[in-house]
């Protein structure tokens, strides 16, 4: 069943006690009481619980919180997924905040436009700095639908944005698997498969503000590389499979190549969406399995 709200802004956190009540404040400045907070505590260690229960108390907006064992942003995701129950459902890491009106313009132009298309899964924003430019390129003003992959691939697109699907779209797609071991799968994976079904409504407004904490993933990229192989590789057939062009799923034959060194794995080679490229893309893989190896022990 739907609660009255239209929007679940979910968190997925991680001993991140010190940098959420950034986000904490920005949400009770918003200018829209239409959505309710969910924190996924992934098995933070710091003061997160008591944080955020002292922050239930107060009573000023709405907050769910949820704890569990560490699964990593992926299984926090599913968490959410698994648990949300408004129409609409947008992750503000917990580094990140949300301007004042990010809430009123996420659900109004919503509402205007959620008909504009037979097949519409939801929104795609703006992500900007904390000096309010905007993180890549907007999108293109006569686009009134589209696709997340071709936005990049296609109209050279550029930079983090915001996404905001609705609930019962994203419920249909499997949820990411948890590798044992590991703790990070690739958000994108899902949203790629979403865009096979759906289309997006682009709202060039500036929804998220961002900030690139050092101990962040997008920091850390190559040992992320080197710490989750499976879920890299998984990640990898996803896009071998539906990516958007020749370029895009060539790259990630080579990953995943490079990755099944590291596992030394040999017959997903010859078993996976496109075989052909990945024989292709081996003496390629080969060579980027040395240079992250490199890489990750420089980070």
């Amino acid at each position: 069943m739907m609660t009255n709200a239209t929007l679940t802004v979910f968190t997925p956190t991680f001993n991140r006690a010190y940098c959420l009540g950034q986000l904490y404040q920005s949400l009770l400045r918003q200018t829209s009481r239409d959505f309710v907070w969910m924190v996924i505590d992934d098995g933070s260690s710091d003061d997160t619980k008591e944080l955020v229960q002292s922050w239930i108390s107060e009573d000023k907006i709405r907050i769910e919180y949820i704890y569990q064992q560490n699964q990593g942003m992926h299984g926090g995701h599913n968490t959410a997924y698994q648990n949300i129950t408004t129409e609409l459902n947008t992750c503000i890491d917990s580094d990140d905040f949300m301007p004042d009106d990010a809430v009123e313009k996420i659900v109004a132009h919503w509402n205007k436009h959620k008909n504009d298309g037979a097949n519409i899964a939801g929104m795609v924003a703006l992500d900007a700095y904390q000096d309010g430019k905007v993180i890549g390129k907007k999108i293109p003003e006569h686009l009134k639908t589209c696709k997340l992959g071709e936005l990049y691939q296609k109209h050279n697109v550029t930079g983090d944005k915001k996404l905001i699907y609705r609930t019962e779209v994203v419920k249909k797609f499997p949820l990411y698997p948890i590798f044992e071991g590991e703790k990070f799968v690739p958000l994108g994976i899902l949203y790629l498969m979403i865009d096979q079904e759906y289309d997006l409504i682009p709202l060039n407004e500036v929804v998220c503000i961002v900030e690139y904490l050092p101990d962040g993933s997008s920091r850390n990229i190559f040992k992320q590389y080197r710490r989750h192989p499976q879920g890299f590789a998984y990640s990898r057939t996803i896009t071998m499979k539906y990516g958007v062009t020749f370029k895009q799923k060539f790259r990630n034959a080579i990953h995943f190549v490079a990755n099944n060194i590291q596992l030394k794995r040999i017959s997903p080679l010859f078993k996976n969406p496109n075989v052909p490229l990945t024989l292709l893309a081996v003496p390629f893989g080969v060579i980027v399995y040395f240079y992250i190896k490199q890489k990750a022990k420089n980070q």
